[in-house]
This record gives C-alpha cells, structure tokens and sequence, in this order.
C-alpha cells in the first residue's frame, strides 16, 4: 500500500476566506454567527447562521461566469483553487493529469438554485420558463465535474453525498485511491450553501436548529447544558492529497500524513445518532486498527459536537469506549462552536483544523461552555472556551451525518520520514 500525504490546503468560512484567516479565528476563540443576511428570516424560528463574509464572487471568476455556478460550487472552486497554489502542484511540469481525480463531498449541492427556479415557475402562470443552467446548477456532482474541467484533471471523479460525513467520506475514498495505486493525486474536500428558505426552514421544523436569536454568538455550544441546537453554516474546505512518492518526487511541502480512514453505519435512525455511539465507536476503532494504532497514541480529537442535546453525549460515550482499559486522558474539542456546521462541508473543514493544530501545536478550542454537562467521561479532556498548548503528533477528526453515516480520518504529523 502507498503512503497518502496532504501537499496543499484550502478553505472559506465563516471564520475567514483563507487558511490563515480561518486558523486566526480557530485559535482566537471567534464565533462566525451573525444574523442571516442571504434572506428575510425574520418569520423563521431560528434567525441566524454562520454565513462566509466579505465573498464577492467577482473576484474569483471572469465576468459573468459565477452566474452559471451555484453558490456551493463557487465555494468548491475557490477553496481547490487555494489548496492547488499551496501545494504548487500546478507547477510539476511532469503531473500526469490522468492520475489526478477528484472526489468532493456535498449534502444540499445546488438547493439555492432549486428554491430560485421553483419559487419562480410557481409565481407565474404556470408557463415553464426554467434557466437552461437550472440542471447543471442543481445537481450535486457538478461540484467535482467542475474542478476537474477547470483544471483538466481526468482520473476518478465523483461525489459523495453521506450528509454531516460527506466530505470525511470523500477525503477516504480519496486516501483510498492513491494507497492501492489508482491515482498519484486526488483533489478532495466538501461545500454546502444551505442558507436557504427551504434549508433553514426545514432543519427547523426537526427542532435541530438554535433558536438563541438573541445571542447568535454563543448559540453554538457543545456540550453546555444549555445548548438547544446546531447552528447551520456554510463555506467549503479542500485538501490536496499525493502518494509519498509522487509528493517526494516533485520536492512538495508535505505538511500531514493520512494513516487511517474508516466508514460504518449506525443502521439506527433517519437523523439521531445512536444514543450510546456505537457507529461511532466502531467507526473510530477501525480507523485505529487500519492506522495501526491504539488509542494512547491519538493526542487530540476534533469532535463532530454539532451541539445538540443528543449528539454529543452519544459522541463522548463512544470516545469513553475507546478508552476502557487505559488510564489515558484524550484532548477533544469541537470547532463548530465557532463555524457552526456546515453540513457536507464540515468535515474538510476539520480536517484542516486538525492539520493546523499539529503545525501550530495548538487545539482550537471549544467555545460558549458556561456550564459543562455532567456526565462527561472524566478521561475526556474538553477544551473549553481558550485554546490549548500542545505538542500533537496524530489526530483523528470525527463526522456523522443524517442516516446513520459515520466517517473518520486520522492524520499524523510530517516529520520528515
């Protein structure tokens, strides 16, 4: 099996529309929620989000052409589109494009040009009178179709749509590609754009969403008793993974390693996690066997801690589980407590956070706690509220979305061999 390694990284945000931006907002402790703006919410029971700020579309593309992208797609694009300059893959002049794929993870894809398009036809007579670029638009694996024509990479192309684990899903499969010698380099990462009407409107009908309008910046709380929803975001993360030979051959910056991945099903529940993680234990103990790891090794996990009364207990006691038989303390914390979630974009965005962290040596923390639940496991160290100081050579980033989907990656960090 080949070695995996990430040369290159990408990202916008609601913390920011570049890598450095987003870790200065991880490791300042800064929310990203603000009142929604992309729409009149003021009829919804939830009138706030983690919307991308300051992103003018104009900027990045030839004029008129961010007409024919939805919003989810012009996130893809933009954040592969910093992750290729910062991997200066580009530049090879021997890349073999044949072996380039790409693989993006989405939940919603197009849902903000579906809304349009419908809400238009039923305002009229009943005419149809739809964009021609509503199709091309809406469908959720023009992300990935985009990407490879844009840069003429011709090697598997697909998307994964797992919900919350769908970009986790797409950096696997990836990792997957290059390890059994089907590709030298994949692309892979998520997008979501789900600020819509119908998005918001219905994760709030489920009762999933935060309703502290009053104070959107400490809604997202993961773990406070007090927490009563996740806070929906949007945004993208991209991450360029090589095989360690054709990293090595091109003289790349390699800054972590892929050592494990794994995906399982929690086979429970249309949208709640099993109540005792037990997908989400198996999908992390896989992840370790295939890492060829135990849990004494793992110095920090960045949690999926969507901040919902169910979800994250049921994460903590799966992580409690996988620390039976050990007098380890693990160091966990939860980023969307600043980002909030971006759905099928979450977990590239973690991933990032996580690879920072082992650069920086520093875990993003967990802010908003003001009273910590009461059953947390007392060998799970949640970093709460600042930022913590430490040395990390592997972290694991967790992801699980509606339908029961758990995805784990592991990274560790490069140290030259």
């Amino acid at each position: 099996m080949k070695r995996v390694v990430i040369t290159g990284m990408g990202t916008l945000n609601p913390l920011g529309n570049n890598i450095e931006e987003y870790w200065n907002g991880l490791a300042n402790g800064v929310s990203g929620a603000g009142p929604i703006t992309r729409f009149d919410a003021s009829k919804f029971k939830t009138r706030f989000a983690c919307e991308v700020k300051n992103y003018d579309p104009n900027n990045h593309f030839e004029k008129g052409e961010a007409r024919r992208y939805d919003l989810f797609a012009q996130y893809a694009l933009v954040s592969v589109a910093e992750a290729l300059k910062n991997s200066g893959l580009l530049e090879y002049a021997d890349l073999n494009k044949e072996r380039v794929g790409v693989i993006w993870g989405s939940g919603n894809g197009g849902i903000g040009t579906l809304e349009h398009e419908v809400t238009e036809y039923v305002k009229g007579d009943g005419t149809p009178k739809f964009n021609p670029f509503l199709v091309p638009k809406m469908i959720v694996n023009i992300a990935s179709g985009l990407i490879s024509i844009k840069y003429g990479f011709k090697g598997v192309n697909y998307v994964t749509v797992t919900a919350c684990a769908a970009s986790n899903s797409a950096i696997s499969a990836a990792f997957d590609n290059i390890r059994l010698g089907k590709a030298d380099v994949m692309i892979a990462g998520g997008s979501e754009a789900p600020l819509t009407h119908a998005s918001v409107g219905g994760f709030g009908s489920m009762k999933a969403l935060s309703t502290r309008n009053d104070d959107p910046k400490t809604a997202s709380r993961p773990w406070d008793k007090n927490r009563d929803g996740f806070v929906i975001g949007e945004g993208a993360g991209a991450l360029v993974l090589e095989s360690l030979e054709h990293a090595t051959a091109r003289g790349a910056n390699i800054l972590a390693e892929i050592i494990g991945t794994a995906m399982t099903a929690d086979a429970y529940h249309i949208s709640a996690t099993h109540p005792e993680g037990e997908g989400a234990y198996r999908a992390m103990k896989l992840a370790m066997d295939e890492a060829g790891i135990t849990v004494n090794d793992i110095d920090y996990i960045n949690a999926h801690a969507t901040s919902t009364p169910v979800g994250d207990p049921s994460e903590v006691m799966a992580i409690g589980r996988l620390l039976e038989g050990s007098d380890k303390k693990l160091t966990v914390s939860g980023t969307k407590s600043m980002t909030g979630h971006l759905l099928g974009g979450a977990g590239a965005v973690e991933a990032i956070a996580s690879i920072l962290a082992m650069q920086y040596s520093l875990i993003p923390p967990t802010i908003n706690i003001e009273d910590m639940d009461d059953n947390i496991n007392p060998q799970v160290e949640i970093v709460a509220n600042k930022a913590m100081p430490k040395e990390l050579n592997i972290c694991m980033s967790n992801t699980f979305g509606f339908g029961g989907h758990n995805a784990i990656v592991i990274f560790k960090k490069w140290s030259g061999n």
